[in-house]
């Protein structure tokens, strides 16, 4: 049991590393947990700025819902970072349930999505929790950027592109490998779950910036068809990511086709040791600290409808620092007031997505957006 409010579990990795250098900024006391203490207390104080500062404790815990559900006894929110969601994530929500912590993370894997949504979602919503899965940039981002451009009235289709400078982190590749062995990528068509074509390969996008076309891939299918599929508003939702450096993007569907081939066979304990090696052989290491002026992202939402039209644009940097401080928002929102819906939602339900425009653009992550309407 904790006496500190908030539960940063996976606090060593990178991404947790950042979640806990906002919540110092929020003056929120916060747990940092995980698997191994010595690695998380060289990471707290190696690694996140101002941490001397901050009012912390680092705690050791076993991956079993027993162990968590104790840990999470006392605490009112847990930011949960350690993917795969889809093999890692059970245990945590439901220690989450359990204990009666509200519970978010990073995640993009579609399958873990709608997996919250309909198979936990309507307990935490009846225990007056929120369920938050895939409150990040490539997600989050995005949606606002969507939300804006649905604030016109009678449009019903979103076309999402959502792009970053950069290396992926070490838990990133190996979603991006996770998704694409064992789970199937999809976008929304009348409300309904259409697969994307995993013979596809590439697509070629025109993105707002640059002449030059760039390369995108349904990355799992992101959160955004699994938010918007009970949304009256949207019957259509399209999303499709990529990195600016064009050579990396070469390289991800030959990545992911071998490691396809090399465990077709193996039953699911193999296959994901298999495919963590190979993760590791694509990205062993931290990637350095973000810089502003490398470290881009864009997100493009075309919003359409039978008689109108609505574009927005947010130019952003830093990804995943635009992640750590969506996450240690929505701690400190949660410790002051209920979220604007309870159960399964997403950043911009749970929150508002003007509310969060406005902590990116307080913080220098994000510029003003640019909409563009089409009576």
């Amino acid at each position: 049991m904790t006496e500190k409010p908030v539960v940063v579990y996976g606090a060593s990795g990178y991404t947790g590393r950042l979640i806990c250098e906002y919540l110092r900024e929020y003056n929120v006391p916060f747990v940092a947990a995980g698997r191994d203490g010595g690695k998380l207390k060289a990471s707290m104080e190696g690694n996140v700025a101002g941490i001397e500062t901050a009012d912390y404790e680092v705690v050791e815990v076993t991956h079993d819902l027993a162990s968590l559900t104790e840990l999470f006894s006392g605490a009112s929110v847990v930011l949960n970072t350690v993917g795969p969601f889809s093999k890692w994530g059970p245990e945590v929500v439901e220690a989450c349930l359990a204990s009666g912590a509200h519970y978010t993370d990073t995640t993009g894997e579609q399958d873990w999505l709608i997996r919250c949504d309909e198979e936990y979602g309507a307990d935490f919503a009846a225990a007056g929790l929120l369920l938050a899965p895939g409150i990040a940039q490539m997600y989050t981002t995005g949606e606002i950027a969507a939300e804006v451009a649905l604030e016109n009235p009678g449009l019903d289709t979103l076309d999402i592109a959502v792009f970053w400078g950069g290396s992926p982190t070490i838990a990133s590749t190996q979603t991006i490998l996770f998704n694409a062995a064992l789970s199937g990528a999809h976008y929304l068509e009348q409300n309904a779950y259409v697969p994307f074509d995993p013979e596809a390969g590439h697509y070629q996008l025109a993105i707002p910036g640059q002449h030059e076309l760039a390369l995108a891939l349904p990355w799992g299918g992101t959160s955004h068809p699994v938010w918007y599929r009970k949304d009256p508003r949207v019957a259509n939702c399209k999303a499709l990511g990529g990195v600016f450096n064009k050579a990396l993007m070469l390289g991800v569907p030959q990545i992911v086709a071998g490691a396809l081939e090399a465990t077709k066979d193996m039953d699911p304990d193999e296959k994901y040791a298999a495919l963590a090696a190979t993760a590791a052989q694509v990205m062993n290491s931290m990637p350095p600290r973000e810089n502003p002026r490398l470290n881009k992202s864009l997100d493009s939402v075309h919003a359409s409808g039978p008689l109108g039209r609505a574009h927005c644009v947010i130019h952003g940097n830093q990804n995943y620092k635009q992640t750590g401080l969506l996450q240690a928002y929505a701690a400190y929102s949660l410790l002051m007031q209920p979220p604007k819906r309870v159960g399964f939602a997403s950043g911009c339900q749970a929150f508002g997505h003007r509310e969060l425009l406005g902590v990116l653009r307080s913080f220098g992550l994000v510029s003003e957006p640019v909409l563009t309407v089409e009576a």
